[in-house]
């Protein structure tokens, strides 16, 4: 990534993560792409990106709609301040609020949102606290990549339904003079829509 403005004219989900300045805590393109679909964004709705880390969730989101808000809640005060670089690079600095807090101290200062994205801090308190703050037709997408947080989403699927999916992506790379596949790490996605 350098300083230079980002290229603004791909308006599908799933930036390069290189367009992103981060300390290697980025939901990746591809599972990036994938919450941005099962988060359907509609216009003019507020979006809570919780254990935000670079943001990018929350500036695709203001991205792919102009009149959508999001309020990006990071704990780690470096990582907040990214954020907002990340939104200043990519124009959405109007729509997007950055918070520095913990997520689970910060949720009831927050207005009710459209939709929530947790990527980072999920525990089954967080969850019921989203989903109880969702209106009908509200969505929620998780992530984790531990055992813990796997079976929190297990259980959210068995009580709520919606959609609970491992997501597994390999990257080509160079291996001498050939090229061979490198894993990243397995996610576990949980997506639901309040009734």
């Amino acid at each position: 990534m350098d300083d230079q403005p980002a290229d603004l004219s791909q308006l599908s989900a799933g930036l390069p993560d290189e367009e992103f300045a981060t300390d290697g805590l980025l939901t990746k393109r591809a599972l990036r792409a994938y919450a941005l679909a099962m988060l359907a964004p509609r216009a003019g709705e507020l979006l809570w990106d919780l254990g935000a880390g670079t943001g990018s969730i929350s500036i695709e989101w203001c991205r792919l709609r102009p009149t959508n808000r999001a309020i990006a809640v990071e704990r780690d005060s470096e990582r907040a301040a990214r954020i907002g670089a990340n939104a200043v690079r990519f124009g959405v600095t109007g729509q997007l609020d950055v918070r520095v807090a913990a997520i689970d101290a910060e949720l009831a200062a927050l207005p009710a949102p459209s939709a929530v994205f947790i990527g980072g801090g999920v525990t089954g308190e967080t969850l019921e606290r989203c989903w109880q703050r969702l209106d009908s037709g509200g969505r929620l997408v998780a992530h984790g990549v531990t055992a813990e947080t796997e079976a929190v989403l297990a259980q959210a699927y068995r009580e709520r339904g919606g959609e609970l999916a491992r997501i597994g992506v390999e990257v080509a790379e160079p291996i001498g003079r050939f090229t061979g596949f490198r894993p990243l790490r397995t996610v576990t996605s949980w997506a639901g829509t309040k009734p």
